[in-house]
């Protein structure tokens, strides 16, 4: 089955990227953008542009900064307002409201203009250090290199404990081994990006959809530092988010183009159940006398029957939505990397 960048990332409407700016004297396939989510992180953000600004000037490559402001309370717009007057690669993208991290890294993958794009926590825990050998890992061939915080600094319980039983049950489910999925730091080839639309909490499902896509796939160790100022927007009610974002990954990944196999299967076990019931319930009228009143058999057989039905319609009105999408988007049900020598088009 073709694995398309469809399946749970929905594609953006065709429409012309337009860029916040234009690099001037700068080799685009130099480029890097770097992607900052921000929830009420004021405190911090004066250090962090202290310690990634060296770190990207030493690169020698062009380089932009997009700080995404996701509805923060505290002073954090007005410290990026400052910042942004005294460092010219800095972009500032500003939300009416908190949209959540993944609508944060989502915004700032849309006005990127980097061939890299390098996504990185605001907290300080990340450290901008580790961008040259995230860099240096992705020149090595591959498209996406995710960082591992193999020495966690944070709770035991609540935060790494968690985690790792989190990361094993998306490795399992998906097919991509990977040991940290909720990294923030990592580093992307942007052509692995386009078309990608992120919701919920996705974003740290970036991974899974690339290497579906045939992106070649690495994790590195990376630092991982204590929280200096404010505390972690992460908690226990994220767990059930993720997981129910997997299964939804899962699901779009497996039957994306053709549903009725979930809905039709369900319904083919529904009916099965239904026949059995039935059969059953006849026998022992005719068999053994005993009155179809007098067991659950006739309301379990009229209610499987209506259940497996109803999924049938189901799936084939999920078949049409798909086909209705597919042709009113002018969209393929699959991706081309590459056209070998074909005749040019005009």
């Amino acid at each position: 089955m073709n694995k398309s960048p469809q399946n749970g990332i929905r594609n953006a409407p065709h429409r012309k990227k337009v860029s916040l700016y234009k690099p001037v004297g700068r080799r685009r396939n130099k480029m890097i953008s770097i992607i900052i989510p921000i929830y009420d992180e004021e405190n911090n953000i004066d250090p962090l542009f202290d310690a990634l600004l060296p770190v990207l000037k030493g690169l020698l490559r062009g380089f932009e900064i997009i700080a995404v402001n996701d509805g923060s309370r505290d002073l954090s717009l007005q410290r990026l307002r400052v910042a942004s007057a005294n460092i010219p690669e800095l972009r500032v993208i500003d939300f009416r409201r908190n949209y959540g991290q993944t609508a944060a890294i989502m915004a700032g993958i849309d006005y990127a203009s980097g061939e890299i794009i390098i996504p990185i926590d605001a907290d300080l825990q990340n450290d901008p250090e580790d961008i040259p050998t995230l860099l240096t890992k992705l020149d090595e061939g591959f498209d996406v290199v995710s960082g591992w915080r193999q020495v966690r600094k944070d709770a035991a319980f609540r935060r790494n404990f968690i985690s790792r039983i989190a990361n094993y049950i998306i490795s399992r489910v998906s097919g991509v081994h990977l040991k940290d999925y909720g990294c923030t730091l990592k580093a992307y080839r942007s052509d692995v990006l386009k078309g990608f639309r992120l919701y919920g909490e996705m974003h740290r499902f970036i991974p899974i959809y690339a290497s579906w896509m045939g992106a070649r796939t690495t994790e590195i160790p990376v630092r991982h530092h204590p929280r200096r100022f404010g505390k972690s927007k992460y908690g226990l009610g994220r767990i059930m988010k993720v997981i129910l974002d997997l299964v939804v990954v899962k699901f779009l990944d497996e039957h994306y183009v053709k549903p009725i196999y979930v809905f039709g299967g369900f319904g083919l076990i529904s009916l099965a159940l239904s026949f059995v019931s039935g059969v059953t319930m006849l026998y022992w009228k005719v068999v053994d006398g005993v009155s179809m009143i007098s067991t659950p058999l006739p309301l379990l057989t009229a209610l499987t029957f209506l259940v497996g039905f109803i999924s049938f319609l189901m799936g084939l009105l999920a078949e049409m939505l798909v086909r209705t999408y597919f042709e009113s988007q002018g969209r393929s049900a699959y991706w081309v990397r590459e056209l070998i020598n074909f005749p040019e088009q005009k």
